[in-house]
């Protein structure tokens, strides 16, 4: 299986133990992005417009009453998606290998941040889950840096490690540490659904990467029935996990029933832009954690499954950038940032559908949130970043130099 997966994202230009690639080797394609990265941003546009559209029609009647204001939450959309486009572009210009450089010092802030978090809600600075730092528009959940943080430094680890990626203590035990720490961090602040996902991230790209499958499966084997009992120790977990088993119809589970509502009033072809009635009040979070309720019944089957193609075209484009990156390290973090931002949309269609419990994941690029959408346009950025390289003299049959692999 793992030969398999690895296939699909190989590159053609495989070093063997070296590391990353001597960035002078690296020839930009003079702005010319490859097709892969010219379709990702396509699509990324055309979701953003219908994030516009749909949280402005699922949020008009919130905002109104929240904020004296039906277009509150329209304007704050189409500010971050302007933002959004911008933070694409720029940073799709810049050396993604600035992230290999600095991967050790973004790792160690993200962990400092979360301390941080869990030390201000010790002393009774933050009231509930802390997962959000900063003021105002600067304001923004430190999972969401952790992640990249994850994939940037996982990214550098494991082509670095190459030539010595199965051993135990010198490659394994190092990312797992790393990793562990990490995701503990997010799971206490409580986050347990992102915790998870920022874990499976981490396991795949070490298990794509080549470390030990009995070390994996080993690590894994211990970490389910951990997991499981962190998930149920809680009572709010366990009454989400409770109803999706037996479709209780009580509590946890309104959000779920009014979702099944919304999406069984859409049909096939829908009631129309602005028409949901699921929106006005009965659907708490419409415009942010089941926004994909609003696009099934304003939209119906139709407009569901336009939007899935829409997630599935940009996986696909993550995996061809990822199979034509330049070196190791692009590979590694292209699909890193594919299968982060996939993976989130995946829950928080399945959630919306009750194919999984109720988490607080939102749909990228199109739930409300600005500082989300950004760290999103960073990663689509860093896409089209590595989808910009080529490697000339491989054209030529002669291999550019490679630094050799190192301990981290």
């Amino acid at each position: 299986m793992r030969s398999s997966v690895t296939a699909m994202v190989n590159t053609d230009y495989n070093p063997g133990s070296a590391g990353v690639s001597a960035l002078n080797e690296l020839s930009p394609l003079s702005g010319k992005e490859g097709f892969a990265g010219k379709l990702l941003v396509l699509i990324v546009a055309i979701l953003m417009s219908i994030g516009i559209v749909v949280v402005y029609s699922s949020g008009a009647g919130w905002a109104v009453t929240k904020y004296a204001s039906s277009e509150y939450f329209l304007w704050r959309q189409l500010i971050f998606s302007f933002l959004g486009i911008v933070t694409v572009f720029f940073v799709a210009q810049l050396d993604y290998h600035i992230f290999w450089k600095t991967s050790k010092i973004i790792l160690f802030a993200s962990i400092l941040l979360l301390t941080l978090l869990l030390a201000m809600k010790a002393v009774g600075l933050i009231s509930g889950a802390a997962r959000w730092i900063g003021i105002g528009l600067l304001k923004f959940q430190v999972s969401d840096f952790a992640k990249y943080a994850v994939i940037f430094h996982f990214a550098r680890l494991i082509s670095e490690k190459q030539g010595f990626i199965k051993d135990l203590h010198n490659s394994y035990l190092p990312m797992l540490f790393h990793l562990m720490i990490v995701v503990s961090l997010v799971a206490v602040e409580p986050n347990f659904s992102t915790a998870s996902l920022i874990a499976l991230i981490g396991f795949t790209l070490m298990f794509i990467g080549g470390v030990n499958i009995r070390h994996l499966v080993t690590t894994i084997a211990f970490l389910i029935p951990a997991a499981a009992a962190f998930a149920v120790a809680a009572p709010y977990r366990r009454a989400r996990l409770h109803s999706l088993a037996s479709g209780n119809v009580e509590g946890a589970t309104y959000q779920v029933v009014q979702a099944l509502i919304g999406l069984g009033n859409g049909g096939l072809m829908g009631l129309g832009i602005g028409a949901s009635k699921q929106r006005e009040l009965y659907l708490p979070l419409s415009y942010n954690d089941f926004v994909f309720v609003v696009i099934g019944e304003e939209y119906g089957f139709v407009g569901a499954v336009a939007v899935i193609a829409l997630f599935v075209g940009f996986f696909v484009c993550g995996l061809i950038i990822a199979k034509h990156a330049v070196d190791d390290f692009g590979k590694y973090v292209a699909i890193g940032i594919t299968m982060a931002i996939s993976l989130f949309a995946f829950v928080n269609i399945a959630v919306a559908c009750h194919l999984m419990p109720t988490t607080g994941v939102a749909l990228p690029f199109i739930s409300y949130g600005g500082t989300a959408l950004l760290f999103n346009s960073l990663g689509v950025g860093i896409l089209m970043s590595i989808s910009r390289y080529k490697k000339p003299e491989l054209d030529r049959g002669v291999l550019p130099s490679v630094t050799k692999g190192r301990k981290a």
